[in-house]
């Protein structure tokens, strides 16, 4: 989504003087008016919601709305995260968190459901089948989306490894990753570089890239046959994993259900070696 200041910074010469007293307070205080209703910003700067709505439609939006939504996402990719939580935090009473907590995850859940295709999560299974070499990658907030689809999907076909991208030498691996391999990548804003590059390089090398993000805009967008997007919206100063997770749990079981040819035999050899130890407590 393009950025409304860099638009307004742009446009600012062919406003008028009304609109341009606007657009300087709006460039001044984001944070602010990523939360003001029209009303309350028409009040803050005197002037018309008239001139406001002027303003977006000169801009290129359908509105203040489209406006607001896209100020907002703005703040969430490049904000700090002491920034994120001071917008988040907003208008939330402490008797209200866990239920503004929970409609938030359903509201991510039901988005991401409405962004991914089912055709995606085809693919994404048919190269997860395919491919001879896994490897997921990530740091930080992805990093326990990586972690839970590398133990499920080495579970299932013994060939996954994880890349924590900060920390693996992943040059000297990828040097020798062709098209015959699959790299799972996991990031959210603000974007690791690491992991970008990693995409990059592995691309290059003719590998097969699927990307966990959150949108197609995503810089990882460009580096993947296929992108799963998935809403990171949290009511704090982080990304959210929860959607992701979700994603990720539901590639886990469609591959066990959907091939049980590829997966029982191995599932019930883990399963013997796991009692065979007495790994688990039954009590």
């Amino acid at each position: 989504m393009e950025n409304p200041i860099v638009k307004l910074q742009q446009k600012i010469g062919e406003l008028t003087e009304t609109q341009r007293k606007v657009a300087d307070y709006i460039i001044k205080h984001p944070l602010d008016v990523a939360f003001l209703t029209v009303d309350q910003l028409a009040g803050a700067v005197k002037t018309s919601t008239t001139t406001i709505m002027r303003l977006t439609f000169n801009l290129g939006y359908s509105g203040y709305t489209e406006f607001q939504k896209g100020l907002q996402e703005n703040l969430r990719n490049q904000a700090a995260p002491q920034t994120r939580l001071e917008a988040n935090i907003k208008g939330i009473e402490e008797d209200d968190l866990w239920g503004r907590y929970a409609e938030n995850q359903i509201r991510n859940i039901q988005n991401t459901i409405d962004m991914i295709s089912h055709e995606a999560l085809e693919h994404t299974q048919k190269a997860i089948l395919s491919a001879n070499r896994i490897i997921c990658t990530s740091v930080r907030s992805g990093q326990p989306v990586a972690q839970y689809l590398t133990h499920g999907l080495n579970r299932l076909f013994g060939n996954t490894s994880l890349f924590v991208a900060d920390v693996s030498d992943w040059v000297d691996s990828v040097v020798n990753m062709d098209e015959n391999d699959l790299v799972i990548a996991i990031s959210f804003p603000r974007y690791a570089r690491r992991i970008i590059d990693f995409a990059r390089t592995a691309k290059i090398n003719g590998v097969k890239i699927i990307s966990i993000t959150d949108s197609y805009s995503s810089p990882l967008a460009s580096h993947s046959d296929i992108v799963l997007p998935c809403n990171s919206n949290s009511i704090a100063f982080h990304n959210s994993a929860v959607s992701s997770m979700f994603v990720a749990d539901y590639i886990i079981s469609a591959l066990a259900i959907n091939y049980p040819e590829q997966t029982k035999n191995r599932l019930d050899k883990v399963n013997a070696i796991l009692m065979d130890m007495d790994y688990h407590s039954l009590n």
